[in-house]
């Protein structure tokens, strides 16, 4: 399956996405953030996240930008990956914020593109805008973010393009089983935010135990972790350190016995909002 940072997975529409990727959650414009991007793709990362709601994409753009020349990588040897903000889920208003994203990170294209949460009443006109966007060849893969099962199949029922992809909260306190077990089904590729619930397992005594053993840090586990459930993930870093040690989890795996232990670890506990109950 995934044996190296450029491993990738054929999403639905025969698009091929890295298993492994860069996000930008909360990294503001400015030095680091571009720094960051570079210093990624440089170390071999293909894949980069972002979103209209982070207010950083002119940032990530100019990171893309300059690595590219750097490095002498071609535009289409990346996978960048922008959402719709909730505020502009309509048609038109998705358009235009597609077109928006575009002229912020100065590309021509996106690889994905995303419907960042399931508002309700909004999301279908949204998805209408994207198989259009999809249609005429402006976006290469479209998906969703934070969509729970019934808003899958809400949006299915009318789709005339399957999302390719739903990134959700995914990290060993949330496993998202039944969610993960019907996007399998469905042919949609699961995708994590927060893979590394935003710091707040790095002290868990069972991930301790596991990292010593593998000689690897909890952070790896838990990227590993999500590798072998088949789920992408894209942690989140701008210390050129931590860049790197997340990338180095193609070297060992987990036995089944450690998979299961860390599925134990599970509480349905959320570090960020309730897709059914957030105020949008």
């Amino acid at each position: 399956m995934t044996n190296h940072l450029q491993s990738t997975v054929k999403l639905n529409n025969g698009m091929a996405m890295p298993w492994l990727g860069l996000g930008v959650f909360k990294v503001e414009e400015g030095a680091e953030l571009v720094n960051a991007v570079k210093t990624a793709i440089k170390q071999g990362y293909r894949s980069i996240d972002t979103a209209a709601i982070y207010g950083n994409e002119q940032g990530v753009g100019q990171g893309i930008r300059e690595a590219l020349q750097e490095t002498g990588l071609a535009r289409e040897q990346l996978f960048i990956t922008s959402k719709v903000w909730n505020s502009e889920l309509g048609y038109e208003s998705t358009l235009a914020a597609y077109e928006a994203s575009l002229q912020k990170l100065g590309l021509d294209y996106l690889d994905l593109y995303l419907i960042h949460w399931p508002v309700k009443g909004k999301y279908k006109e949204a998805w209408r805008a994207l198989e259009k966007l999809y249609a005429d060849g402006k976006v290469k893969s479209i998906g969703v973010s934070n969509f729970q099962i019934h808003h899958l199949e809400d949006l299915m029922q009318d789709a005339k393009v399957k999302p390719v992809v739903n990134q959700v909260e995914f990290h060993p306190r949330l496993t998202q089983q039944e969610l993960r077990a019907y996007c399998k089904e469905q042919d949609i590729q699961l995708e994590a935010w927060s893979p590394l619930m935003q710091g707040q397992l790095l002290d868990e005594p069972l991930l301790q135990e596991i990292a010593a053993k593998h000689s690897k840090s909890i952070a790896q586990i838990i990227l590993r972790w999500d590798l072998q459930h088949g789920v992408i993930t894209i942690p989140k870093s701008t210390k050129e350190h931590r860049i790197s040690e997340n990338a180095d989890v193609f070297d060992f795996e987990l036995t089944s016995e450690e998979i299961a232990r860390i599925d134990g670890l599970n509480q349905n506990l959320r570090v960020g909002p309730d897709p059914d109950n957030f105020d949008f």
